[in-house]
């Protein structure tokens, strides 16, 4: 399936294994890296399905679907993909509005325009997000994921599980909240220390069992995952969205499944570069946006809600040795184990050795080097990832890459915009010279009228563009204005070196008749009664 998939798009099988034989000693560290993401998945699906007003078996098996599919087919091995807070948000109007059958619609019509995007390889748009725009994208996500720990700190039992959301509930005080502090604090410790004693467990996995024993053998009151809801179901059956399949119900859904799947490529293409800094990876962008379409068409047919790629159990992995596949396929097959058979046990595990282990992940993933860097970056940038960071935490992903993105390239266009100048330059036989240098397009057509003087110019002008590019319409109307004050004033005007692709822009734009590959003539200027002409060559 990666291969077919590798040649429809035409892209590498971006980290097939990497350059490793797949050892036993490999195979295990897979094995182990799977099984502390698949403990690290089971709160966070459970607290997302309560977010977005379902089951938590909704989450848990959106969780194992769209994991395991997207382990097989995804453009990086190394990502994990689940039920996610960014998803479950936008999720929650629509059940609370029309039920949980129109959420698995639109679940599967998310993942089919997601494949349609993948297909069209949409993808590669990626390329597009700044710098600036990646870093405010992770820091805004390691503290937001740092504040949805936080609602593990709140006594059992009280949070609103009813299926409307976890924001409800007392803040835990006293004994109670310093025991989970400690024991949160224990958990980072065996994280930070288990890597200089030995590599032989993953450092996370070891934090989760220490802790977990420790709690256990000593009968310790405190919050653990049973307390969130019970775990515990049958394997996944399909399910055809209970729903009418008219056009009313598809003007409910599409609004819903275009966000979706729009917020889900966004976050899954972005942790996929952030993954593929990490391995060394590059390519795969349109083969994971495939994947992510396929995983929640099958996970709406099978009860699930839905996911995109996670960026906190992605670190869990590729620090815990996750290189292969193997480590995501396994990561779900663990997470089905613990629903089906192993649930009684799982839910024993105390919540603050989870809390730990994400809490590691936030100072792991938050970019600390940003903040370094701020007074030494353009003002832009930094306001970019500023901008950016607190987006992110106020609203959601999608809207936060959105904002940076226009902002960036409205920077840009600025700083282009005034680049545009000229040198000029008097022969002996009395013509004048424009050597134009920078970019002229929409932003920089008012400043390149604005460099001329036809009133005081000599009867011969010439444009000489060797410098410069003629990019957009906005350029062509410039020059058109050029062009009509030039021959208002019964003078000569002249265009040189323009490049062969501003030459075919004018030819197609039909204000440039070739006569010759080296002799255009300006159609416009001619119109005027202006001879121009005498392109120099491309550049």
């Amino acid at each position: 399936m990666e291969r077919a998939l590798a040649a429809v798009f035409g892209e590498p099988l971006s980290g097939s294994e990497g350059k490793d034989p797949l050892t036993p000693q490999r195979i295990r560290i897979e094995l182990l890296s799977g099984l502390t993401v698949a403990l690290a998945l089971v709160p966070e699906a459970v607290a997302f399905a309560f977010v977005a007003g379902v089951h938590p078996l909704v989450g848990l098996y959106a969780a194992f679907i769209v994991g395991l599919i997207t382990a097989l087919i995804g453009g990086r091995p190394g990502m994990i993909s689940g039920a996610t807070g960014a998803l479950a948000v936008v999720m929650v109007s629509l059940v609370a509005t029309h039920g949980v059958e129109y959420l698995f619609a639109t679940v599967v019509l998310m993942g089919i325009i997601q494949i349609a995007a993948g297909l069209l390889r949409f993808g590669k748009f990626i390329r597009l997000v700044p710098h600036p725009v990646m870093l405010g994208f992770v820091n805004g996500l390691a503290i937001v994921i740092f504040l949805a720990q936080l609602t593990q700190f709140k006594v059992p039992g009280t949070t609103e599980a009813s299926g409307h959301g976890m924001g409800g509930g007392e803040w835990l005080s006293g004994a109670p909240l310093y025991l989970m502090l400690a024991l949160v604090a224990l958990t980072m410790a065996i994280i930070w220390i288990m890597p200089r004693l030995t590599k032989a467990i993953p450092a996370p996995l070891a934090g989760i069992g220490i802790v977990a024993v420790i709690v256990i053998a000593l009968g310790l009151d405190v919050p653990r995952v049973g307390d969130l809801a019970s775990i515990k179901g049958g394997l996944p059956s399909f399910h055809v969205p209970m729903v009418p399949l008219d056009w009313a119900t598809l003007e409910i859904i599409l609004p819903y499944a275009l966000i979706l799947a729009a917020i889900g490529l966004i976050e899954s293409l972005l942790t996929l570069n952030l993954v593929g800094d990490m391995t060394g990876k590059r390519g795969g962008a349109s083969q994971e946006c495939v994947a992510q379409g396929v995983a929640n068409t099958v996970t709406g047919f099978f009860g699930g809600m839905g996911g995109c790629a996670m960026i906190g159990q992605s670190m869990i992995n590729v620090k815990s040795g996750g290189r292969t596949r193997i480590a995501g396929i396994a990561a779900a097959l663990f997470l089905l184990v613990f629903i089906v058979l192993a649930s009684p046990v799982i839910e024993l595990i105390p919540l603050a050795a989870l809390v730990g282990v994400m809490f590691m992940v936030v100072i792991g993933t938050f970019a600390w080097n940003s903040l370094m860097i701020l007074r030494k970056v353009p003002l832009t940038d930094a306001f970019v990832i500023l901008l950016v960071t607190a987006v992110t935490v106020a609203y959601d992903l999608a809207t936060a890459v959105f904002v940076g993105v226009i902002v960036s390239a409205l920077a840009y266009a600025w700083n282009n915009a005034t680049r545009i100048h000229a040198h000029e330059e008097v022969t002996e036989d009395g013509t004048k010279i424009y050597q134009v240098e920078g970019p002229l397009f929409f932003g920089s057509a008012d400043g390149f009228v604005e460099l001329f003087d036809p009133a005081g110019d000599p009867d011969l002008v010439v444009v000489d563009f060797a410098r410069s590019r003629v990019v957009d319409q906005s350029a062509l109307s410039a020059i058109d204005s050029i062009a009509a004050k030039y021959q208002a004033a019964d003078k000569t005007l002249q265009l040189r070196h323009l490049s062969r692709d501003c030459h075919a822009l004018l030819t197609k734009a039909g204000s440039l008749m070739v006569d010759s590959d080296d002799d255009p003539d300006y159609q416009v200027a001619v119109n005027y009664g202006v001879n121009v002409g005498q392109l120099g060559g491309g550049h």
